[in-house]
């Protein structure tokens, strides 16, 4: 993952008993380090908007954004991104079970201390090197290797950290015992984690961060204009997210059937057999359907395409769902994962911002049925707009320079060897084993 502002490392920095603390940048600057992981777009969209909002405010910071499984044994980084993103197109009620199961709060917390068999040797070097002042994740996997680093009995790191939950629940996953703060998408949340044991000055419900041009209010007709549109016709998008994955074909064929005249883009992410398959059905289309397609690839004007549209319908990821409330969309829910989806999509329902649809066949019906009621779609436009959170990337971009002020975050009073992992250790190699360390 390439950073925004690049500099030369140094060595680490030690304190007493060899303990490892940061120390600030070139000219005084502080150095906030960006951990995402590649399970899903959304965690590196979210690393990008808070990264976007500190050049914004002017922070004259060293800045560096990273994939944390670029740092781990290769066969692990093969198996957790591949993996997540296989089950959740092939096999999302195993997914959905996973989820369940390790949705334990505090319980069996020793696991996360698993990484002491994984070949995390390149990712400490990097710390070593970056010293940052404050580190900022947007994926619980490297919350909880900061966590256990930071309380490991041998050269254990002084650290500040905070993290992002990058839905509207809060899972067992997020929660670790060394961090200096939480941000949180819903008020909801923050009591959740309060409940859990987190003071509420260490919470910020600040939402979940989006990229800075979703604040911006353009008019609807004129994006629709912009990207080849009909300004007046009732705009739908199909997103299947940045690696083209879900059931769009099945879901665009169903929308193809509505009966109030609309048009509906379909934005295929990297998926180019996909892409190539929906642009044979938008030319077999007669010159004025009732709905018209148009097919999009991967694409960096997302915020254009949602600021063109008046519904979206898919499946609502966190970050997806959030810029599509900065937007004022009003969601139709199709084929959420269970889990995580499934929650989000509960608060999208309660809030009055969504419908679902829980039998495809029935979705034209639905939507019609939305359709001819204006005063309730404008309703729940405003419930989207109301619920969105657009400046989300400067209230933490903010807290991140009060949180780099802070003092140093003291060590545990004592530090125990971690259980055995429940991870086998044959998914991470021999201790030491040899991997390739990306440059920074």
């Amino acid at each position: 993952m390439a950073s925004s502002r690049k500099r030369t490392g140094a060595g680490p920095a030690t304190g007493p008993e060899g303990v490892m603390s940061s120390s600030e940048g070139p000219g005084g600057r502080k150095r906030l380090l960006i951990l995402s992981a590649s399970a899903g777009h959304g965690h590196f969209r979210c690393g990008q908007a808070v990264e976007q909002a500190c050049a914004t405010l002017g922070m004259d910071w060293d800045v560096h954004h990273i994939d944390i499984l670029d740092y781990t044994n290769p066969l692990f980084k093969t198996v957790y991104s591949k993996m997540y993103i296989d089950m959740m197109t092939k096999m999302p009620e195993v997914l959905g079970w996973l989820y369940d199961q390790l949705d334990k709060p505090w319980k069996g917390k020793d696991r996360k201390l698993a990484f002491d068999k994984l070949h995390v040797g390149p990712f400490v070097r990097l710390l070593e090197r970056q010293r940052p002042d404050v580190v900022f994740c947007t994926h619980s996997l490297p919350a909880e290797i900061i966590s256990w680093l930071r309380s490991r009995p041998r050269k254990p790191m002084v650290i500040r950290q905070a993290i992002v939950i990058t839905d509207f629940d809060v899972h067992a996953l997020w929660l670790c015992p060394h961090y200096e703060h939480y941000f949180v998408a819903l008020p909801e949340t923050r009591v959740h984690l309060e409940e859990l044991g987190v003071p509420a000055e260490k919470i910020t419900v600040s939402g979940i961060p989006v990229d800075p041009r979703f604040r911006e209010r353009r008019d609807r007709a004129e994006l629709r204009r912009k990207h080849g549109l009909d300004p007046e016709r009732t705009t739908l998008l199909i997103s299947a997210g940045g690696y083209g994955v879900g059931r769009v074909e099945t879901v665009l064929s169903l929308l193809l059937r509505l009966r109030h005249e609309a048009q509906v883009i379909a934005v295929c992410g990297k998926n180019e057999e996909l892409r190539a398959r929906l642009d044979q059905v938008a030319a077999s289309q007669d010159r004025d359907p009732r709905v018209r397609l148009k097919v999009v690839g991967y694409t960096n004007e997302m915020h254009e395409l949602m600021g063109a549209s008046d519904l979206i319908v898919g499946k609502p990821g966190g970050m997806t769902m959030c810029e599509a409330l900065a937007s004022g969309l009003v969601w139709v829910v199709v084929n959420p994962i269970p889990g995580q989806e499934e929650r989000n999509s509960d608060h999208l329902l309660e809030e009055g911002c969504a419908i679902k649809c829980n039998n495809l066949p029935t979705l034209p019906y639905k939507i019609d049925t939305l359709l001819d009621d204006p005063v309730r779609l404008a309703r729940m436009r405003e419930n989207a707009l109301r619920l969105a959170r657009p400046d989300a990337a400067f209230v933490i971009a903010e807290t991140l320079r009060r949180i780099a002020e802070m003092p140093l975050p003291e060590l545990p009073a004592a530090a125990t060897e971690p259980d055995e992992p429940l991870l086998p250790a044959w998914l991470f190699g021999p201790r030491g084993a040899s991997s390739t360390e990306p440059e920074v």
